[in-house]
């Protein structure tokens, strides 16, 4: 009911006009998808099937046929377009069998591939190109020009599909896949400070340009791609495998703190000083390590499922210490304060999946009934807090009632929020994680059954 009712206000509201003022994964405000159009229609494809919404499907699937036109000029981010577009586009098809979510996928795979012209191969942070002229460049609020490790390090789910669709005779996009592949290779030759992966690279030098850690905005999905890319591997990409421990085992080591309440979180490192800050980004991993847990060696397996939780729980103390009952951007664990955002700017919630991201992983992969309970209270805040004559909006202000809304409904809300929330509550088998893994915006992409190729 609650994607019903977002879907048919976005329809009256905003379909086909153009997105204004969208913000990204990592908080940024701007236009991201230059002049594409329907990003929420792209982004919620696969929930509408999945929720079996068939009229709804119907009507975004003939948007897609007959208005979703690529040949636009403006700046467009490859990260963003990656994720929402081009994998809910795969998702769409796989799930369907619909040649044009393909044709449409592909097309749009070959017009990103500039933004691989770089000296490294690594795309520029921002990494915006143009598909009808074919340039590329920066946003000015990357590093120095540097580029950012959360955003070419999201991409190998995505062209693994793209090259491996392209046919025969391959297409253009299938000459990609080995400038993905190349990101690890300059990631493996670069010296890591402690194991640890800095947020920010000279796509020039292939050097990092700071040392600032995070698990959260600006490095997140970076990690998730590493044990999914495994796993979409059907367990035979042992390289990610080994970068995804070598990784997990210096966040153990030099960010996973407890508070003096007890409570477990994941810190930022800047140049070997922590910031004992948690961003509501970062709450993914709780999800995300428990999945890794299930595949991990037998003496790390146990820790890593008690670490997952952990996480999950302080998340989730995030969202039970706020009067809504929503958590905020991001929370602290300083100066007397624990799970609670201690700054103005720090205190809003966007409509963001991932705390119950972890509980759907948690409940899967475990089947303790609190992740269920706690999915269900986000369902009542949501309902009444976010839930507006339009659909469903921010809030400013989590530790205030009544709500302040910032009359934004963000794509991933549909995309990813609901659909976790689903699949919370459905059979195991609905999407199976035997058979799927998630991208980063929670389209489902096949496991690879057969051969692996990279």
């Amino acid at each position: 009911q609650m994607m019903k009712f977002a879907w048919d206000n976005y329809k009256q509201y905003a379909l086909g006009k153009n997105e204004l003022r969208p913000l990204t994964r990592n908080g940024h405000i701007g236009n991201m998808f230059g002049g594409l159009r329907g990003a929420t229609v792209i982004d919620a494809l696969d929930t509408l099937y999945i929720m079996e919404l068939e009229e709804e499907f119907q009507e975004a699937k003939q948007w897609v046929e007959k208005s979703f036109d690529l040949n636009v000029n403006g700046e467009a981010s490859l990260f963003e377009v990656n994720i929402r577009y081009i994998g809910g586009l795969l998702a769409a098809y796989y799930l369907t069998g619909e040649e044009v979510f393909k044709s449409k996928a592909l097309e749009l795979g070959e017009k990103l591939l500039p933004a691989f012209n770089t000296p490294t191969g690594i795309p520029r942070g921002g990494s915006l190109c143009s598909p009808c002229s074919g340039m590329s460049w920066s946003w000015g609020w990357a590093s120095a020009g540097s580029s950012i490790l959360a955003e070419f390090g999201t991409l190998h789910l995505e062209f693994l599909h793209l090259s491996q669709l392209s046919g025969n005779p391959p297409s253009r996009v299938s000459v990609s896949l080995p400038q993905v592949m190349n990101i690890r290779r300059v990631l493996n030759r670069v010296e890591k400070p402690q194991g640890l992966y800095p947020n920010f690279l000279s796509p020039v030098t292939g050097s990092w340009v700071q040392h600032h850690v995070s698990i959260g905005g600006l490095g997140d999905s970076f990690y998730e791609y590493l044990i999914k890319s495994w796993l979409m591997s059907d367990k035979k990409d042992s390289e990610a495998k080994k970068m995804y421990d070598d990784a997990l085992e210096a966040i153990e080591k030099h960010l996973v703190k407890k508070s003096a309440g007890g409570l477990t979180y994941i810190a930022e490192w800047r140049g070997g000083i922590l910031d004992h800050k948690m961003g509501h980004l970062a709450c993914f991993s709780g999800g995300m390590i428990a999945l890794g847990a299930e595949h991990a060696a037998q003496e790390r397996r146990q820790r890593h499922r008690e670490l997952a939780a952990e996480i999950t729980s302080t998340c989730h103390e995030s969202y039970t210490r706020s009067d809504t009952k929503l958590g905020p951007e991001a929370f602290r664990f300083d100066a007397g304060s624990e799970a609670t955002a201690t700054r103005l700017s720090e205190r809003y919630y966007i409509l963001r999946p991932e705390v119950v991201e972890s509980y759907m992983y948690l409940w899967r992969l475990t089947h303790q009934p609190k992740y269920r309970h706690w999915g269900w209270e986000v369902v009542q805040a949501l309902e009444k807090h976010c839930r507006v004559e339009a659909g469903f909006s921010g809030i400013r202000d989590v530790y205030s009632t009544p709500a302040m809304h910032d009359n934004m409904q963000q794509s991933f809300f549909l995309a990813e929020t609901l659909k976790y929330l689903y699949l919370l509550f459905c059979e195991d088998d609905v999407l199976s994680l035997e058979d799927w893994v998630f991208n980063t915006e929670a389209h489902p992409l096949p496991i690879n059954h057969t051969d692996f190729k990279a």
